[in-house]
Formats: C-alpha cells, sequence, structure tokens
C-alpha cells in the first residue's frame, strides 16, 4: 500500500519524536500545534531544531540549508531515515565538534580527585 508524502511525513516526524521519549527525552510534533513556517518538526527539551525527513531521496543539503534557515537559536539537526533503514542525523561539524567537546570535558571533570 502506497502512503502519500503528507501522511509519510507525518508518521515518520511521530515515529523520531517517539523514539526520542524511549530515550527520556520529552518530545512532539511541532507541526500540529503552531503551524507556521519556522516551527520545528519535533518540539523537545533538547536545544536544537529539528527537521525530519523520511523519504527514499533526500536532498541533505536543502534539508540542512532549511534547518538552519529556521533555527533561530537552537542547533539545526536533520533526523532522516529511509524505509527499513536506520534513523540517521545530519548536523554542521561546528555544533556536532562543540558536542563532542562538551561531553570531553564532562567526562574529565568528572574523574577529577
Amino acid at each position: 500500500m502506497k502512503i502519500n508524502g503528507n501522511a509519510k511525513g507525518k508518521k515518520g516526524e511521530l515515529e523520531f519524536a517517539h523514539l526520542l521519549e524511549d530515550n527520556g527525552f520529552k518530545a512532539r510534533r511541532g507541526q500540529q500545534y503552531s503551524g507556521t513556517e519556522t516551527t520545528a518538526d519535533i518540539i523537545s527539551e533538547l536545544p536544537y531544531h529539528f527537521e525530519v525527513k523520511r523519504v527514499e531521496r533526500l536532498n541533505i543539503d536543502k534539508a540542512i540549508e532549511q534547518a538552519i534557515k529556521d533555527c533561530g537559536d537552537n542547533i539545526p539537526v536533520v533526523a532522516h531515515r529511509k524505509n527499513h533503514k536506520d534513523w540517521l542525523i545530519t548536523m554542521k561539524f561546528d555544533d556536532w565538534i562543540q558536542i563532542i567537546k562538551t561531553v570531553r570535558d564532562w567526562q574529565f571533570a568528572s574523574y577529577s580527585v
């Protein structure tokens, strides 16, 4: 059974929100509440602007540009997956490396005497 694009997008957003919730983070779809052009697909307690794409052929450049344009003070992230594949996260290197440095610094700080 073929599913239309809007339904597949909604299903993907719900799936990703549940994935965040299953990992201990509050999350919900964004569009059904405020429905503005710059609303993140997923609203969560995390400092990220989630653009969720559930497509077989993703133009990742266009998706990340959209997330960057709409993110405000949050970190732009594209969460995406194809049918029968795992979820992937795409973000700018500068944002990713800051997260890695923060985790590294936290780990070293927790072991200091």
